[in-house]
C-alpha cells in the first residue's frame, strides 16, 4: 500500500501496559495549516457560489476527534456533526477556509 504524498503521520510507537498494547501516533499538521491558509487566499467562496470550501481536515486528526467524541466512522451524520463543531470552534479556526455559517 502506497503512502499518501502529504501524509501527516510522522511517527508510530507501540508499547505494552500490562496486557494492553498502546499505539502512540504523532502527526505534523503544518502542511494542513499551510494548505488552509493558501485556500483562504485563493478560493472563491462567494455568496452566490454553490460550492463552499469550508475547511481542511486531515484524516488522522478526524480519527482523533471521532475517538474523543465516541463516534464511529460509519455514523455519517454524527461524523458531520463532529467536523462542524470542531471547525466552528476557536481551537481549530486555523483549519477553516470559509468564515460563513452552515
Amino acid at each position: 500500500m502506497q503512502k499518501a504524498a502529504h501524509s501527516t503521520k510522522i511517527a508510530e510507537k507501540f508499547s505494552f501496559e500490562g496486557d494492553k498494547i498502546v499505539v502512540k501516533k504523532t502527526f505534523d499538521m503544518s502542511h494542513v495549516l499551510k494548505d488552509a491558509q493558501h485556500a483562504r487566499e485563493v478560493t472563491q467562496n462567494s455568496f452566490e457560489s454553490d460550492y463552499k470550501h469550508v475547511g481542511n481536515v486531515d484524516m488522522g486528526q478526524l480519527g482523533v476527534w471521532l475517538k474523543e467524541a465516541g463516534v464511529s466512522w460509519t455514523d455519517t451524520a454524527a461524523v458531520k456533526d463532529v467536523i462542524k463543531r470542531k471547525l466552528m470552534s476557536n481551537e481549530f479556526s486555523a483549519l477553516r477556509v470559509w468564515e460563513g455559517t452552515y
